[in-house]
This record gives structure tokens, C-alpha cells and sequence, in this order.
């Protein structure tokens, strides 16, 4: 329960600073999360192949 109400808290925060920031702050960094996310994913997806195929 505690942490449901922390990742709450920390939402709260985050939305109220993408508020303030001009949209285009918001778009990029919107971007540049989007391409870390699936840069990680495409590396979870091979490291997992290569591990099961031992």
C-alpha cells in the first residue's frame, strides 16, 4: 500500500512538471524515453535468445 501511494506522489510530480514545460520539452524527452524503452526491449528480446538456445 505504501508503495501505491508513493508511485502516486511521484506521478503527481511528474505530470506537474510536464505541465509547466513547453510541449516541445515535453515531445523530445517524450521521444528520447520512447527509443531508450525500446532499445532495452530489443536487447532483452536477443539476450534472451542467445541464453536459451545454449
Amino acid at each position: 500500500m505504501l508503495f501505491l501511494v508513493a508511485a502516486l506522489m511521484l506521478l503527481g510530480v511528474v505530470l506537474g512538471t510536464v505541465a509547466h514545460a513547453p510541449l516541445t520539452v515535453s515531445a523530445v524527452l517524450a521521444a528520447v524515453i520512447a527509443v531508450w524503452l525500446g532499445v532495452f526491449a530489443l536487447r532483452e528480446r536477443h539476450g534472451r535468445r542467445r541464453t536459451s538456445s545454449d
